[in-house]
């Protein structure tokens, strides 16, 4: 019996199948406004920027950690393990067709200050780039050579999904300050 020379399944199949899903994304963005959009992207690239080396599937549920500084995604939910192994438990994640996430944070996490205080000034770090951008499709991601490849591939897939609400939504090429005036919210 031969053994597989690609164990992993790293290569140019598994490359061209994430790009793919990355382009299929686009059929599933609706229009969109800057307010959710601004969400969205945050909440997605903070996940993004954690730990992983698994492939997220649309649909599906996982397990933000934060352990010795670090965040980490896991398949594995909190309560099937000791949290001296996982460490804290930041919340549920969840990766949607449009290839953004969401995440719902834990009532731990919710109520630890130092945590917030970070996330916080995250989110104010991330509006600020939003707000001294020439366009909004400025902010999307481009390539981050510091990102492993599900992280970089799943962020293409993000930036080609928020180009397309937005370009729907006619705020792409907009700076903040316009996209976010009632002229251009969604009318439902």
């Amino acid at each position: 019996m031969s053994r597989n020379p690609n164990p992993q399944g790293k290569g140019l199949v598994p490359v061209l199948s994430v790009l793919a899903e990355g382009k299929e994304a686009v059929s599933h963005a609706p229009p969109k406004e800057i307010d959710r959009i601004s969400v969205e992207l945050f909440t997605s690239l903070f996940v993004l920027q954690s730990d992983f080396k698994f492939r997220p599937v649309p649909g599906q549920t996982y397990t933000l950690y934060r352990k010795d500084g670090r965040f980490w995604l896991s398949l594995v939910a909190a309560h099937q393990w000791d949290s001296s192994v996982s460490g804290q438990v930041v919340g549920e994640c969840e990766l949607h067709w449009d290839m953004t996430w969401t995440l719902k944070l834990s009532e731990e996490a919710g109520e630890d200050e130092e945590l917030m205080a970070y996330i916080e000034e995250e989110r104010r770090r991330f509006d600020e780039r939003i707000r001294n951008a020439e366009t909004m499709e400025d902010i999307l991601p481009e390539y981050d050579e510091s990102l492993v490849f599900y992280q970089r591939a799943f962020s293409h897939a993000l930036a080609h999904s928020l180009r397309s609400s937005m370009q729907q939504s006619g705020i792409a090429a907009l700076p903040y300050s316009e996209a976010s005036s009632p002229q251009h919210r969604i009318k439902k």
